[in-house]
């Protein structure tokens, strides 16, 4: 019997979960298992990933085989490197006591990287909210200027353009009578 680290789809339609379960190769894919292991959210960003560590680690040191989505989540919560640095005190390259300060290390590390993703997705969450506000409230100053521009009396442009015109009109006509007595002194004038 080949045991084997994988996953069980759970959730609805489009909004999967999942749970990391040791099983037999043979069993269905949301069938019979040995252990849960944990479960796997992708749902969230970063993706949350909550795992029974120690009894992980046993299994993959027994000889679990991985699917290749699940090497990947072990290998995200450091359980293959772990292993690894175990792997090392089995042959004597490494103490027990080195292999817990490197892991400690590198789990201080992965953590400082995480908390900066989830750092960095809030601050540009923030920054996007405010420029959505910004933008919403100059579209609604344009919408009140639009709304106040036409609910405005337009009787006094009207009154404005009534007086002018006939001020325009007696100008042109004091031109138009003066242009022809001009004219005919300058033929007067041609003819001598």
């Amino acid at each position: 019997m080949a045991t084997r680290i994988r996953l069980q789809r759970h959730g609805k339609k489009g909004k999967a979960f999942f749970h990391l379960v040791a099983a037999d190769s043979r069993a269905k894919r949301d069938g019979k298992f040995i252990e849960k292991l944990g479960t796997y959210n992708p749902n969230t960003n970063p993706a949350t990933i909550d795992i029974n560590f120690e009894r992980t680690l046993n299994w993959v040191q027994v000889g679990a085989e991985m699917s290749d989505t699940a090497r990947a989540i072990l290998s995200y919560k450091g359980v293959l490197h772990k292993n690894h640095l175990l792997n090392g005190v089995k042959k004597g390259a490494l103490t027990a006591e080195e292999v817990e300060t490197k892991f400690a290390a590198w789990v201080a590390e992965k953590d400082a990287k995480v908390s900066g993703k989830k750092d960095n997705l809030a601050k540009n969450a923030a920054a996007d909210k405010v420029a959505r506000l910004k933008a919403e409230e100059e579209a609604n100053a344009a919408k009140a200027a639009a709304i106040e521009a036409k609910n405005t009396p337009v009787e006094e442009v009207v009154a404005d353009t009534e007086v002018e015109a006939p001020v325009a009109e007696e100008t042109a006509s004091e031109e138009a009578t003066e242009a022809p007595a001009e004219e005919a002194g300058e033929e007067e004038a041609s003819a001598e």
